[in-house]
């Protein structure tokens, strides 16, 4: 039976992309039943309409409560096996981290470098290695526990956009990867 899976997105969609076309060629034995986002502009929509994917758009609003409300009601009644938060540049609300299992992937060694600028934050401080980081997401940001990690090395004269380029190739190999063994496990729990 296959698993579904709704992505959350707010970007370029590269991840998305790569979870969307592992499942097209039976890479990840599941479907991915839509794409959320909060920014309807952002480039991940027409990645979606090219590979045949619903999108919804689900804009940010001034009432906070209102649009963690809706998103669990959005989220609710597709009935996922997986949330998949790939690069979804939002906090989600306690109730429904506790309530639906949901991934994140993270360009950095969590717990190292958590937030929003974890590449930037890794080339300010000069470590050797960073890398991606695909965990569970609970009620805080980037603290939920670690699924599987990646290294990457920061080479001399990297820049941000180049070191954060290289993070993106192993993390869409990483959350595939990922994303296939959950989907195993939670076939054979319910077997």
């Amino acid at each position: 039976m296959s698993k579904s899976i709704l992505i959350l997105a707010s970007g370029t969609g590269s991840l998305a992309q790569a979870i969307i076309v592992a499942t097209q060629s039976g890479q990840i034995s599941g479907n991915v039943i839509g794409v959320l986002t909060d920014q309807p502009e952002a480039q991940v929509v027409a990645k979606c309409a090219v590979l045949e994917v619903p999108i919804i758009t689900h804009p940010m609003n001034s009432d906070r409560k209102s649009w963690d409300e809706e998103l669990f009601l959005i989220t609710q009644s597709l009935n996922p096996a997986l949330v998949v938060s790939a690069g979804f540049m939002r906090i989600l609300a306690p109730e429904f981290v506790s309530t639906f299992k949901v991934i994140n992937s993270h360009p950095a060694l969590l717990p190292n470098f958590p937030g929003a600028h974890a590449v930037r934050d890794a080339l300010a401080a000069k470590a050797a290695v960073t890398g991606a980081t695909i965990h569970w997401v609970d009620a805080g940001m980037d603290t939920g526990k670690v699924i599987a990690q990646r290294e990457v090395p920061v080479l001399e004269g990297d820049t941000e956009a180049l070191l954060h380029e290289r993070i993106k190739i192993v993390e869409r190999g990483l959350i595939v990867a990922t994303i296939s063994d959950l989907l195993a496990s939670m076939e054979n729990n319910h077997e």
